[in-house]
């Protein structure tokens, strides 16, 4: 097996268990092939399940081939109950082993870029803050589609992130280093939003002292961000389904075609396809921009990212009003997860930025955000506050205890393990309790000094 593998891999091997554990403790191989019996004086001494429970304790990505004889079925279906890859009933054939490595090898190399992608994700993808499973798919379909130039048509309440959104495929793209140019279609008069996507010539209208390069132009090679694409007058739907087609513009007065490199990312918070249906907007054009749809999803449908994106913006705007770092006691985080917010992140964005700038607390609670105990809403389904009181009990009790989970766990009557687990769970960081302690014992002896 040595010969047959040593051109394609670094092999390593041995028939000793305690030699074996060795080896896989200093090299940490992605595949193991491994025999069940190692004891050649006792076939029954299956050391190789004892190996095998003790690879995946330490390393569960590890892909492990158990390699048996042909009457040892049962104790192939157990090996691969206690996680292993596959198995391959001897004698071996080389060859067909090779292909299950080979495969074994490539399954490890997905799950390790998947591992990776979540890394990333957890600390957000250019300002995308979220753990929930809405958010993931989101920075999954930003890495798929910004690897093309294909058009994007984002959907979504307004304040959901969609411009966050269409700036992370731009620099998730080909073209990051390119202009990422943005358009309120909704925000420019009628008679002034050709000019300005378009750009004009020197006299073509009264007021044209110059010519003037419109928002494709400035957008060359990069990304053209149309934000509320629906707002857009009927003349200018044509111009842009235009463009689609041919990627040639016109400027206001000339009738000389430019053709524009631009990727166009367009967004709405309108039911365009209501607006068909009125011929307010063109079918066409719809389907044009709609190649690739993404619906953004309301911030009270992933009450998940509630927290850390508080957290994140607690953070950033600390650094940028240059105030102390600030947090959230744990009956502020409750009612922010109570809270309905028909204004999305944005609400929640502004909300914590009044809060850095308006209260004289390091630990901000839910009067600081604005919140009154009686506008709290209850109308919450059983399972969420069944979740937002556990949290609650969580965070109090680390609190009372300085963060030390021990005492946190003995308070609440669950294991230490538990504990940790809850705080893998709600995202929860330690270090915040622990730096209130020592800050509340710096004041102690600060007060006993004077």
């Amino acid at each position: 097996m040595r010969w047959s593998l040593e051109s394609d891999y670094d092999v390593f091997t041995t028939s000793d268990e305690g030699e074996a554990m060795s080896i896989f403790e200093n090299e940490k191989p992605p595949v193991v092939t491994l025999d069940l019996s190692l004891n050649p004086h006792n076939p029954a001494d299956l050391g190789g399940m004892r190996l095998l429970e003790q690879f995946l304790s330490h390393e569960p990505s590890t892909r492990a081939i158990v390699v048996t004889g042909n009457d040892d079925e049962k104790n192939a279906m157990r090996a691969v109950k206690l996680g292993a890859f596959d198995y391959y009933a001897k004698p071996v054939r080389l060859e067909e082993l090779r292909v299950m490595i080979k495969r074994a090898f490539h399954i490890h190399e997905l799950n390790h870029k998947v591992q990776q992608s979540d890394h990333v994700f957890s600390d957000g993808l250019h300002g995308m803050v979220g753990t929930s499973k809405s958010i993931k798919e989101i920075f999954r379909f930003i890495e798929r589609v910004a690897v093309s130039d294909i058009s994007v048509l984002i959907c979504g309440e307004s304040g959901t992130g969609k411009e966050v959104v269409a700036h992370a495929i731009h620099l998730q793209s080909q073209r990051k280093n390119s202009p990422f140019v943005v358009v309120n279609c909704g925000a420019i008069p009628e008679n002034l939003l050709e000019s300005e996507l378009f750009g004009h010539e020197k006299g073509s209208f009264t007021g044209a002292h110059a010519q003037k390069l419109g928002k494709f132009e400035l957008a060359h090679t990069g990304t053209l961000f149309l934000d509320e694409i629906g707002e857009l007058a009927p003349p200018l739907q044509v111009k842009l389904l235009r463009f689609l087609q041919d990627r040639k513009i016109e400027r206001v007065g000339s009738t000389q075609p430019i053709d524009v490199d631009v990727r166009i990312i367009a967004a709405t918070n309108r039911d365009l396809k209501k607006d068909m249906e009125n011929r307010v907007f063109r079918e066409d054009l719809y389907y044009r921009l709609k190649v690739v749809p993404l619906d953004m999803p309301p911030l009270r449908d992933r009450k998940e990212d509630i927290v850390p994106l508080a957290h994140y913006f607690l953070k950033k705007f600390c650094k940028e009003h240059r105030k102390a770092p600030m947090t959230l006691s744990p009956e502020a985080e409750g009612a922010l997860l109570m809270h309905p917010w028909p204004g999305n992140v944005r609400e929640l964005e502004n909300l914590i930025s009044r809060s850095i700038v308006l209260s004289p607390r390091s630990v901000l609670k839910p009067s600081d955000l604005g919140f009154a105990l009686d506008q709290i809403p209850t109308d919450v389904n059983l399972k969420f506050a069944k979740k937002a009181i556990e949290m609650d009990f969580v965070k109090k009790a680390l609190s009372r205890n300085g963060g030390i989970v021990s005492r946190a766990a003995r308070e609440l009557g669950i294991s230490r393990v538990n504990l940790y687990e809850l705080i893998e769970k709600y995202n929860i960081r330690l270090q915040e309790f622990k730096m209130l302690r020592a800050a509340g014992k710096a004041q102690i002896k600060t007060r006993e000094v004077c």
